[in-house]
């Protein structure tokens, strides 16, 4: 970790490396040089550019000739990211290939373009990871499918049910959550590179196949409309999947918290050997995963505000989307790449104590069978309401 971080996704406290990565300035430079080399290309192939041009703007788009130093160096004078970018990029072409360095885009075209390869790797890394947590859900929900368990509503034991039924639901639900990912990708991987107020006034008749040509060669998806700017509802769109995946991820933790109470006790967090639980409590053992879980989910949910804010800007585009954008996607991601895998962690590492399971089903005395027991009753000709106050009555008597 560096002292010098001021937020704890820059210390490395919360994300993988390799989802962090992913949204470094660096790796942005990196993304942004392989929009420009992918238009320059699309453009030479439609006798828009020269094609000598093209390749040499191809071959020098690379951090190797336009490195992260000289881009911020530039942009100290500038005060303009994508400009900076270009002039650097100008700066090591020939003199031939240098009008055609950025020909016929605006920079929101090379930013929103780069953001969505940002999003295509994440994309591909945080399917990997659901994918195995709901390999493990559903591993669980066939090791458990024969073990009895309490089923409680309102917080009250309620009926029996199977304990495997808990991640049969779970694995359920992130396979739905798998499913609305890839309905949305042709909406947030978009390629956008129509200029200044999305008219793709300088590349005239062929600015839509230099579109196309260059969604193709970066594996994106062409926008199907737009101002300046990819439409902001498409981020708002990721964001709020990052928020309701989270929320899943809270709702098995906080499953698993409430099975950690000492009253309850079917559910253990892998506790090491040297692990503390508190520094005044020699005992305790805390499932302090899963709080991070609920933690960090609290935090994600906020997020989708403020992408919603960003969806209003004035006329064909302003700027009062981009700076908190910096924040709100790479921490979305990131902080739901650290909720995934901590999750995915305490599930694979987790106790259930099946024999505490078993024995929680007897504490009430019986009660939790009185499901059973009216329909027994139902069927032999009584009543619904005598039988229900009968039963009624006899659970409160047990209960005093």
């Amino acid at each position: 970790m560096s002292d010098a971080s001021i937020l704890p996704l820059d210390s490395g406290r919360y994300g993988s490396a390799e989802a962090r990565a992913i949204f470094t300035e660096g790796s942005r430079l990196r993304y942004m040089l392989k929009v420009e080399a992918a238009v320059a290309e699309a453009e030479a192939s439609l006798n828009l550019i020269p094609l000598n041009a093209a390749k040499e703007i191809s071959s020098k788009s690379d951090p190797k000739f336009v490195s992260y130093e000289r881009w911020k160096e530039i942009e100290k004078a500038t005060r303009h990211e994508t400009a900076s970018l270009v002039e650097a990029l100008v700066s090591v072409v020939s003199e031939e290939s240098r009008p055609w360095v950025h020909y016929g885009l605006t920079s929101q075209d090379v930013l929103d373009t780069s953001l969505s390869l940002q999003l295509k790797d994440y994309i591909e890394l945080i399917e990997r990871k659901l994918e195995r947590l709901i390999m493990l859900l559903g591993e669980c929900a066939e090791k458990y499918s024969s073990l009895p368990a309490v089923g409680r509503t309102h917080g009250q034991h309620a009926s029996i049910i199977s304990f495997g039924q808990k991640f049969a639901v779970w694995a359920d639900d992130f396979m739905n959550h798998v499913d609305r990912l890839c309905e949305i990708q042709p909406r947030i991987l978009a390629c956008k590179t129509l200029g200044v107020v999305g008219s793709g006034s300088i590349l005239g008749a062929r600015a839509l196949d230099v579109m196309e040509r260059t969604a193709s060669v970066l594996g994106l998806y062409p926008v199907t409309s737009a101002t300046q700017v990819v439409s902001r509802e498409n981020y708002a769109e990721f964001i709020w999947w990052c928020a309701l995946v989270s929320s899943t991820c809270d709702k098995v933790a906080t499953e698993f918290r409430n099975l950690s109470r000492t009253e309850i006790s079917e559910f253990e967090e892998e506790f090491s050997k040297d692990q503390i639980g508190s520094s005044a409590v020699p005992s305790k053992r805390n499932p302090i995963g899963c709080e991070k879980v609920s933690s960090l989910a609290k935090l994600l949910r906020s997020m989708p505000t403020v992408a919603l804010e960003n969806v209003p800007l004035w006329h064909e585009r302003d700027l009062t989307n981009s700076a908190n954008e910096r924040f709100t996607i790479p921490i979305s991601a990131v902080l739901l790449d650290d909720i995934v895998d901590t999750l995915t962690n305490v599930l694979s590492k987790g106790v259930v104590r099946e024999d505490v399971v078993k024995a929680n089903i007897e504490i009430t005395g019986g009660q939790v069978y009185s499901e059973f027991v009216l329909d027994v009753l139902l069927k032999r000709g009584m009543s619904r309401s005598e039988a229900h106050r009968i039963l009624r009555e006899i659970s409160s008597r047990s209960r005093s």
